[in-house]
């Protein structure tokens, strides 16, 4: 991760399966949370016959323009992964990151994000409702 301001700001989102994979809006990116939302609107996982649906997390900066500050950095995918899921999934990752670039910041959002690390969560498993323990 890169060092800024002697701080780290790591922040993770969950994309889940199932969110719009419609190209990314002309809204402005003013918020962290805006980020994830543009990003959202380019996810576009591998369909089920080409990879299973696992859980993936790349690491990715960028600069004040909103261009890919340096290389992203996959850092988490599900343990129970294939290769092949795991290469097609990091694909739909970089597909996803490429589609959403530049990222639109305002002026403001632009010098906040500039050169911090983020952990953005791409989720495409579905996960077991909690269990409710029952007592007796």
């Amino acid at each position: 991760m890169a060092r800024c301001g002697g701080k780290f700001l790591l922040v993770a989102a969950a994309l889940l399966l199932g969110v719009s994979g419609a190209a990314a809006e002309d809204v402005q990116v003013n918020t962290i949370q805006d980020i994830f939302r543009h990003l959202r609107t380019c996810w576009k996982p591998p369909p089920a016959g080409r990879a299973r649906p696992i859980d993936i997390t790349v690491v990715v900066s960028f600069n004040r323009a909103g261009n890919i500050l340096g290389h992203p950095r996959i850092t988490y995918e599900s343990a129970e992964a294939s290769d092949d899921d795991r290469l097609q999934y990091r694909v739909a990752v970089m597909e996803a990151l490429q589609r959403c670039t530049p990222m639109p910041f305002t002026d403001a959002m632009a010098g906040a994000a500039a050169g911090r690390p983020f952990a953005i969560q791409f989720r495409n498993r579905k996960t077991s409702p909690p269990t409710q323990e029952r007592r007796v």
